[in-house]
């Protein structure tokens, strides 16, 4: 496998748009390497699910579309962003209004935590941001496995 591998797809903000999204980077990971149904994956799935839901709904019209890329470095590290065009970062909202949704970014930076990762907002030249999560590829650390 090369060094570095990227892949991006931009899609319509439209909620359809989350499901394509978690498509693609099933099939990406597959290709990479991560095997479907794996425990990596399925929490991958999970981050990109959410990340692409905000994008879509908290964009509010705003942001015609909505960019996932995955980039993954030496099988080292995998980088997964999705960009938005609203330069607002993303915000937990209070305790109250979370009866029903606004869990996301916990779930997030929970999943991201739990894998040895982190969770990051970037300004795009363009106006708009990139929430970014980075995660140590399965595999690359002595003892995991790709399902661990």
């Amino acid at each position: 496998m090369a060094d570095h591998q990227e892949s991006t797809r931009t899609l319509p903000s439209l909620p359809d748009s989350v499901a394509a999204a978690r498509g693609h980077v099933r099939q990406v990971l597959a290709r990479w390497g991560l095997p479907p149904g794996s425990a990596a994956t399925d929490d991958l799935l999970l981050i990109v699910s959410e990340l692409a839901t905000n994008a879509v709904q908290h964009t509010r019209g705003r942001s015609p579309a909505f960019t996932v890329e995955l980039r993954l470095e030496r099988e080292e590290h995998l980088c997964l962003g999705v960009t938005d065009g609203l330069s607002r970062p993303p915000r937990r909202l209070p305790a109250a209004v979370q009866q029903d949704n606004g869990r996301g970014l916990v779930i997030i930076r929970s999943l991201a935590a739990e894998r040895g990762g982190r969770l990051w907002v970037e300004p795009v030249a363009t106006g708009g941001k990139t929430v970014w999560v980075t995660v140590p590829w399965p595999g690359s650390e002595p003892g995991r496995t790709a399902g661990a």
